[in-house]
């Protein structure tokens, strides 16, 4: 038995690129489940998948990250182990291709959790990490607009910046995920992002805080997409397997976690489980979330932006 579950980030997706990004979403869980096929670990299928989407430049994450409002890229990235609730991050990373790894080299290599800022890219260094310029044109375009929006008074504090989110919801999706259950039945998470649209030097979001962004158990693993400052609040992913260690499945829990947070916060989100059993949970209050899965016996992976 396995399960590969993706995401390409909750927000709002244009109809003409629903194809491209289903397209992407594709592309990582066959990279991830020839891994699991072959009866390898749930931890190389997460890293495999999401390395995938950091490749793409139409997602939120390694090449095409979003710029902070100094015009510079800054990643988070996380992995997560169930079993024995190991857990490596990176956050603020910079000039890396795939941040993802890194975060894995932490947990592996180290006896930290999370590194971040020149720590972090110290250690990439060390690692053999070669420098890699993740910001491409189209993003350094919508960065001159909407800075020279914000300087000319448009958009003045995070309360405006919000509404410009609301304008254009599109720069709040594009984090990326996995989650997986192997043949072994070990679980495994991984997410990586660029962060929100002209954040300021240094905003750490949830993606690498344990069970917020990130987080696997015995029970499950998940993965979540939004806007973070919300769910490292209600810690959302450790929510949602805190549901399934209570008895839901990987759907309910999925739903329950969201719902919590929207009673409570009201945060923009998305996520995605997977349980112990190989069922999956899909579940976000945004319009759109990308996503595609593979379960063992299934013929074609499934997908959806809605």
């Amino acid at each position: 038995m396995y399960t590969l579950l993706v995401h390409g980030g909750a927000g709002k997706i244009q109809e003409n690129a629903f194809d491209e990004h289903a397209k992407g979403a594709k592309e990582a869980v066959n990279a991830g489940v020839e891994i699991l096929k072959s009866g390898g670990s749930a931890m190389d299928a997460v890293e495999a998948a999401v390395k995938v989407m950091e490749d793409n430049p139409i997602f939120n994450a390694g090449t095409g990250a979003v710029l902070t409002f100094e015009g510079e890229v800054e990643m988070d990235a996380a992995i997560a182990y169930g079993p024995n609730l190991d857990f490596g991050a990176v956050a603020g990373v910079k000039n890396i291709r795939h941040p993802i790894s890194l975060a894995r080299l932490v947990m592996e290599k180290t006896d930290h959790v999370l590194l971040a800022g020149k720590g972090a890219n110290d250690f990439a260094k060390l690692m053999g990490f070669e420098f890699h310029d993740p910001v491409t044109e189209q993003r350094r375009a919508q960065w001159e607009k909407y800075r020279k929006d914000f300087i000319n008074g448009n958009y003045r504090d995070w309360p405006k910046l919000r509404e410009l989110f609301k304008e254009h919801p599109e720069f709040l999706h594009g984090t990326v995920g996995a989650v997986a259950i192997d043949s072994h039945g070990e679980t495994a998470a991984a997410t990586s992002t660029g962060g929100v649209f002209l954040k300021l030097l240094g905003r750490v979001g949830d993606t690498p805080i344990p069970g917020a962004g990130t987080y696997a158990t015995p029970y499950g693993a998940a993965s979540s997409t939004g806007l973070g400052e919300g769910m490292m609040r209600i810690l959302l992913t450790k929510t949602a397997l805190d549901f399934i260690r209570d008895g839901l499945d990987a759907q309910h829990a999925a739903e329950a976690a969201i719902n919590c947070l929207d009673n409570i916060i009201g945060t923009d989100a998305g996520i995605i489980v997977v349980d112990r059993n190989g069922n999956v949970g899909i579940y976000h209050n945004t319009p759109n979330m990308t996503w595609a899965y593979i379960k063992d016996g299934m013929d074609e992976i499934e997908s959806g932006n809605t």
